[in-house]
């Protein structure tokens, strides 16, 4: 069997090299490593790319979701629902600005935010009378859109401040409205593993809101005002450099291709293991992009045979996440408790990732697919 990459980067750089290494050369030559002009043309392709209006691109993908939440002026009192099936940095954001994070289930199917939990914990939270419910950050998990058909109903009945958290969603769609144009403003990370990654770290926020975009352009640089030596307001150094931007720009040239792949990839992987594990669900009108694909096995100790046998066959797998948000030990003054949050508890003791990225091929795939068959 040939040697198996969970996430082939390699493979990825060997079609772009000629595009990647003549725009790093590009930056190299011009000397303009911060902020520079591809930083801009970047943005722009961005903005073409999701449908909004504006686009900051940032240091990196929690920034991407802090800088909103310091805009709107969130922060202590302030109560902000997350699902609890996800990373840290959704929650951590909330926390770093003095806010409470909120932490709602997830649906079984999709991995991503239960409507139905976030309304009983929006009510929940106004009839305790403790915090004031702000902002909702939703997640598109694993590269699906969280069900913003549903979500944004809620939140404009609450007059919630809505944060799509595409960290992993880049080029999924809605009823064909790309992932990073949902809410009141977007948040994608370009860390090395996502659909659209770069070869260190960076991110991007999106919004159709002008007086929003300008607040965030000046928080991204120490809050600057008219220029840098002028000082508005608290801020960042959140700069996406301009060799990064570089790398980029073929990476999102040659996306759909990519998407295209992981997307069959994915139908594969379907067709061959549905009769025997749980597969991803994806609604009716909704499409992913596949950041990771990611199977349930029937508890921990099957998942642990299932990573056991495919380790030993030279399959590389991983867990996203094996623990809930409301364990984690920074929440535990929280009070959550087992049971609370069933859903992203069972979640967390059963998932199972598989290879995928943009060059994966239909041998592999199938390669994948008979090991676990045999376990």
């Amino acid at each position: 069997m040939q040697k198996i990459a969970f996430n082939d980067l390699s493979a990825q750089y060997a079609h772009l090299k000629k595009e990647i290494d003549a725009g790093v050369a590009e930056v190299i030559e011009g000397c303009h490593f911060i902020s520079g002009p591809q930083v801009e043309r970047f943005e722009q392709e961005l903005c073409a790319f999701t449908g909004r209006r504006y686009c900051v691109s940032v240091a990196n993908g929690t920034d991407a979701l802090l800088m909103p939440l310091m805009a709107k002026g969130i922060g202590p009192g302030d109560a902000v629902f997350v699902p609890s099936f996800t990373f840290v940095a959704t929650a951590e954001v909330a926390t770093l600005r003095g806010a409470t994070p909120v932490f709602c289930d997830v649906l079984e199917g999709t991995f991503n935010l239960d409507p139905d939990s976030l309304l009983e914990q929006i009510q929940r939270v106004k009839k305790e009378g403790k915090l004031r419910p702000r902002a909702v950050i939703p997640v598109d998990l694993f590269g699906q859109p969280a069900d913003f058909e549903r979500i944004l109903p809620i939140c404009r009945e609450y007059g919630l401040f809505v944060i799509e958290d595409g960290a992993q969603g880049f080029g999924g769609e809605i009823r064909g409205h790309k992932a990073c144009s949902f809410g009141d403003v977007s948040a994608t990370s370009f860390f090395p593993a996502k659909p659209l990654g770069c070869y260190g770290d960076g991110g991007a926020i999106f919004t159709d809101d002008k007086e929003l975009y300008d607040l965030l352009v000046s928080i991204r640089v120490h809050g600057k005002g008219t220029f840098k030596y002028d000082n508005i307001r608290p801020g960042l150094n959140s700069r996406l450099d301009t060799l990064q931007a570089a790398i980029l720009l073929p990476k999102l040239h040659a996306f759909e291709k990519e998407n295209t792949v992981r997307n069959k990839a994915a139908a594969l992987y379907t067709s061959l293991l549905k009769d025997r594990f749980d597969v991803p669900e994806v609604p009716e009108g909704f499409s992913s992009s596949w950041a990771q694909y990611t199977i349930k096995a029937e508890d921990s100790a099957h998942r642990d045979r299932l990573m056991k046998g495919l380790e030993k066959a030279g399959i590389p797998s991983m867990v996203y996440y094996p623990k809930p948000l409301h364990f984690q030990d920074v929440y535990k003054p929280l009070g959550y408790r087992p049971g609370s949050l069933p859903v992203s508890e069972s979640l967390s003791g059963r998932v199972l990732s598989l290879p995928m990225h943009g060059y994966i091929t239909e041998e592999i795939v199938a390669s994948v697919c008979d090991v676990l068959k045999s376990l």
